[in-house]
């Protein structure tokens, strides 16, 4: 490589042999690197599937809850989302997808009898933005016609979902009207999970994947409050008054275990063609 960045060199103009012999090899070798991403493969698809929530309000089954309540009040527990994958060589894979949940929960069904006595439901809309890096145990990138390989992943996500902020009209230390306004929340999560993907007719791929995603949030299914989520709207009382109303309401709110985060996990299949030219890499 030495030698071709010196003959390289020794055809350039006279400005560019000022340069050091290093610095000319690291460019060459940086335009080598650019040209080595434009030649990588590339896949995109469809992701579907259903989603549930394991959190402090419903069933705690990590993954298959079966539809509770009645779909019109509820909907179905539901994901979907588009796919990118980049493949490096035919075992390694960055992927980023963009998905949407529709997650239930309802006492009703939670093994628990203190849930069941509960009695609380409710469901919540989910927008994810996940970047996974996935290791296959067998080369079903490569150009074969077709492969079976078993992977696993793991990653980051972004979540932003529904949120009930209470606004309180504090009239006195017993008479408290509640409402609730309709809002939004971030929160991170860090998924992993394993899949199968079965790759057929050259370009084609087919995946069935269990995603577990353990959020940092105690609030995807409302059961938490946080003194910064409540507005006094009106009050009667001083300022000590209202901080001990707006307290009491925040303790007897919050029916979560703040030591145990919700997670939101999905079962899907994934639809995948891939194109370009396929990777460059070293047996």
């Amino acid at each position: 490589m030495f030698y071709i960045c010196t003959k390289f060199l020794t055809k350039t103009r006279p400005s560019i042999l000022k340069m050091k012999k290093e610095t000319a090899c690291f460019l060459i070798l940086m335009f080598c690197c650019f040209g080595a991403v434009k030649a990588q493969r590339h896949e995109i698809g469809v992701q579907l599937g259903t989603s549930n929530l394991v959190g402090d309000i419903g069933k705690t089954a990590y993954v298959l809850q079966r539809p509770v309540g009645s779909i019109s009040d509820m909907g179905l527990p539901f994901y979907g989302g588009l796919m990118y994958r980049m493949n490096f060589n035919p075992y390694q894979t960055v992927r980023l997808n963009l998905g949407y949940s529709n997650i239930q929960f309802d006492d009703r069904y939670a093994k628990e009898d203190y849930r069941r006595q509960r009695k609380l439901w409710g469901t919540n809309s989910v927008f994810s933005a996940d970047l996974l890096f996935e290791y296959n145990f067998f080369p079903v990138n490569e150009e074969q016609k077709s492969l079976l390989s078993p992977y696993i992943f793991a990653g980051a996500s972004g979540l932003y979902m529904n949120a009930a902020k209470p606004e309180l009209v504090i009239n006195s230390e017993t008479d408290v009207k509640v409402s609730y306004r309709q809002d939004h929340a971030f929160t991170m999560a860090l998924p992993f999970g394993v899949g199968l993907k079965y790759k057929f007719n050259y370009n084609w791929a087919l995946s069935g994947e269990f995603t577990f995603r353990p959020t940092f949030s105690d609030q995807v299914d409302y059961s938490m409050v946080k003194d910064g989520d409540v507005t006094v709207v009106r009050t009667a009382l001083d300022d000590d008054g209202t901080r001990a109303v707006v307290q009491r309401f925040i303790n007897q709110r919050t029916t979560g275990n703040p030591n145990s985060k919700d997670w939101i996990n999905s079962a899907t299949l994934i639809l995948s063609y891939s194109f370009g030219r396929p990777p460059c890499y070293c047996k």
